[in-house]
């Protein structure tokens, strides 16, 4: 499956579009995350918890949507976003989406 977020794929052509495709998946973050960051937020500095956390859970809607793609018979997704909202306290959730087309 190949990605992208133009509107098009270099070398190659998109001969049908399939339509919108997506993944989501959302995550809380526990009380471990929770005292580690608020240590370094002290002290300041990154919080890969957090940053694991998020990427962790964008890793699993793209997969969704790519799950998705390919059940609709895509052999690609274009204008592929992601969009991240937090949806109760501690809860996070990232939405993938793009349109599934077929390349020549």
């Amino acid at each position: 499956m190949i990605l992208a977020t133009s509107d098009s794929i270099e070398g190659r052509e998109i001969t049908q579009t399939i339509g919108i495709v997506r993944g989501n998946a959302a995550r809380a973050r526990g009380l471990g995350y929770d005292i580690t960051a608020g240590f370094r937020n002290i002290f300041g500095g990154a919080v890969p918890e957090y940053s694991k956390l998020m990427t962790e859970t964008r890793d699993e809607a793209t997969a969704q949507m790519i799950r998705n793609a390919e059940q609709a018979g895509a052999d690609g997704i274009v204008a592929v976003r992601y969009m991240t909202s937090m949806i109760a306290t501690g809860v996070s959730e990232i939405l993938a989406f793009g349109t599934a087309v077929k390349l020549r």
